[in-house]
């Protein structure tokens, strides 16, 4: 999986663009969308994060020093829950600059087990994603979940977007529209309404700020 995923810039870029166009598709239910971005989830850190309502989800922390990636996929072979907690190797080898986020609350269950199944992480100067030295159960095609975690991460196609939301939302979904965003270019409302017509772009203002992203006017 690490190969396949983007540089830290890219990752940043994409976790912010989800994160807006689904603020446009669910503009009232913030608990019904998967992606989320907190451009202040810290004082110094960034993250970008999905929750599918079925008990899967990730979180990517990005800082000065690179980015760290956390993956629970609850039905994955190795869940913490089948294990007596995470599988060996996985967090073992996570440098000190992310060590912090191994033991996160926001990242653990309600008894200080780290809710993890998949981890990488991207130190500045990294010349791609490194994961731990870990022995994979045998007989599983995805046995940490990375694979169906992450697959809009390593398809950062606007079209992979478009099919997620037009199964997930059941609406069709202008692919310019996300192609726009994807490009983050300031958003209007033109963009917005192509999107969901419901929307006006001041109703966005809080989403926006929060993922940092620019826009325009509201004409």
């Amino acid at each position: 999986m690490a190969p396949l995923l983007p540089g830290v810039a890219v990752l940043r870029d994409l976790s912010r663009s989800m994160a807006v166009l689904e603020a446009i598709l669910s503009p009232d239910d913030w608990e019904s969308r998967h992606h989320s971005f907190d451009a202040a989830w810290d004082s110094a850190e960034e993250m970008g994060s999905m929750r599918n309502g079925s008990g899967d989800e990730y979180s990517i922390v990005f800082s000065a020093g690179g980015a760290y990636i956390r993956g629970f996929d609850h039905e994955a072979a190795m869940s913490p829950y089948g294990n007596d907690g995470p599988w060996p190797g996985v967090l073992d080898s996570v440098p000190d600059v992310f060590r912090h986020c191994v033991l996160e609350p926001a990242f653990c269950d309600e008894d200080g087990m780290p809710l993890v199944t998949a981890c990488l992480w991207r130190e500045v100067g990294d010349s791609g994603w490194r994961v731990g030295e870990i022995d994979y159960p045998e007989g599983e095609s995805d046995p940490d979940g990375s694979a169906h975690l992450f697959a809009l991460l390593t398809d950062p196609a606007p079209e992979a977007f478009q099919r997620f939301a037009e199964d997930y939302y059941e609406v069709r979904v202008d692919l310019d529209a996300v192609r726009h965003v994807y490009a983050l270019r300031p958003l209007t409302q033109a963009v917005v309404s192509a999107l969901n017509a419901d929307v006006a772009l001041e109703d966005l203002a809080d989403d926006l700020a929060t993922a940092r992203y620019p826009y325009g006017t509201a004409r």
